[in-house]
């Protein structure tokens, strides 16, 4: 089945013949992925961001097998049904009261096309057609379709090769002020420059909350998330604010958003809403957006196949009431705690930058790239599973990790590093 997979099947953002072979994992429970050899790991990616609860949940797995002797699938248009009417319930009870509409779709990055097409409807459904443009940030990642990679960082991205096809936006400067910096209105003046000097073409701004995630694992202060919706309104902008890897408690507050009080027009979540079961995402928006989209007898141009997947519905409702009911702001805070605590070790290592932690995430930045030929291999040596890239190596664990889970896997990272470090000097000796 490797060598298959080797020949034929391609996988994120790799060559179509493997650098190294994959780790073919045989089933996941707990924290713990099982390998083909029997050994079971650490996963400290919680496959990226979803899988809050851990694998192999008996509540999710019920909730699955309940709906699946109902119906799997339904289409949406013209029908509806109870899992998803409970999910819409759920979501907005619990995200900010100005949010009273909901649209789902099947992945991430398909929500933030649906928050740039409500952008672009609001203003022109009005007859306001300038408004064409997002205003967005360098070192930003909102994910891999075509509007969505308009809006991810246009230098040091991921998407350079089809930057003559995509649609030309503007961007600011990245947030520079660390979480817990005192506020300066320096680190806002770029963006509200871009702002003034373009706001009659800018339809929104979008931005993560808190956490820039593939861009660079960058946490900053809510003080600049806070003036950045002040601008908005000043300017009549929207506010979009992609939420798909924070959302649900990663950051220490259910929604990231919340650290800064602010109130956004359009909030896209995803990934760690099924708990990592199935694809499912949403796009939650104000009375007032749907309104101005329908002026004119307008109605939002978008409609999925899979919108509001029944199954996925189902096992959504699940993992939020797990999560709901759960001690989860124990949970994350003492995750934060610990990596705080654990991870400073790896501050005395020279090839270390910085590290940096917020809830149940935790970032080593290296003063060197990363090299996955490398990493790979020495954290499956240790036990654990940790995807590098850049010059990042961090974890944002399962929310049920225990003490000792991550004590192991926070000392995998400083061991793995230290080789790095030995490594990296060794070979640049020997050139």
């Amino acid at each position: 089945m490797k060598a298959f997979d080797k020949q034929h099947i391609l996988h994120p953002y790799a060559p179509s013949v493997p650098l190294a072979d994959m780790e073919f994992v045989t089933s996941a429970s707990g924290v713990y992925l099982e390998l083909e050899n029997g050994k079971k790991i650490i996963d400290g990616m919680s496959s990226w961001w979803s899988v809050i609860h851990g694998y192999n949940v008996p509540e999710l797995n019920g909730a699955a097998n309940k709906q699946l002797a109902k119906m799997s699938h339904v289409m949406f248009g013209g029908i509806t049904h109870e899992p998803a009417i409970n999910l819409a319930k759920t979501l907005l009870d619990i995200s900010h009261q100005n949010l009273e509409h909901i649209f789902f779709s099947d992945s991430g990055s398909v929500s933030v096309e649906v928050a740039l097409k409500m952008a672009y409807q609001y203003h022109s459904s009005q007859g306001d057609k300038q408004k064409s443009k997002i205003l967005a940030f360098y070192k930003g990642y909102h994910g891999d379709t075509f509007g969505a990679m308009s809006v991810c960082d246009p230098v040091t991205g991921m998407h350079s090769a089809f930057e003559a096809v995509l649609h030309k936006n503007i961007f600011a400067q990245h947030p520079e002020c660390r979480f817990d910096a005192v506020w300066d209105e320096k680190y806002i003046e770029d963006f509200q420059e871009k702002l003034d000097a373009h706001h009659h073409e800018i339809a929104a701004v979008i931005i993560e909350p808190i956490v820039q995630g593939a861009g660079g694992m960058r946490i900053y202060s809510p003080a600049f998330l806070k003036r950045v919706e002040e601008l908005c309104k000043e300017y009549d902008v929207l506010l979009i604010l992609d939420e798909i890897a924070t959302g649900f408690g990663r950051t220490g507050k259910l929604f990231a958003y919340e650290h800064a009080d602010v109130t956004p027009d359009i909030v896209c979540v995803g990934k760690a809403l099924t708990g990592g079961y199935l694809s499912l995402a949403a796009t939650l928006t104000s009375k007032k957006i749907i309104q101005g989209i329908e002026a004119n007898g307008n109605v939002l141009m978008h409609g999925p196949t899979f919108m509001a997947n029944p199954l996925a519905c189902a096992i959504a409702n699940a993992s939020l009431e797990l999560l709901l009911q759960s001690p989860w702001q124990t949970r994350v805070k003492n995750i934060e705690t610990q990596l705080k605590t654990q991870l400073k070790q790896c501050e005395s290592l020279a090839i270390v930058k910085e590290v940096r932690v917020l809830g149940a995430i935790g970032v080593v930045e290296l003063h060197e790239a990363t090299d996955l030929a490398f990493f790979t291999p020495a954290f499956v040596q240790q036990g654990v599973w940790v995807r590098p890239f850049l010059n990042l190596v961090y974890i944002m664990p399962p929310f049920i990790i225990s003490e000792s889970e991550l004590k192991h896997l926070t000392s995998a990272l400083y061991h793995v590093i230290q080789e790095f470090q030995i490594y990296k000097n060794f070979k640049d000796s020997s050139c």
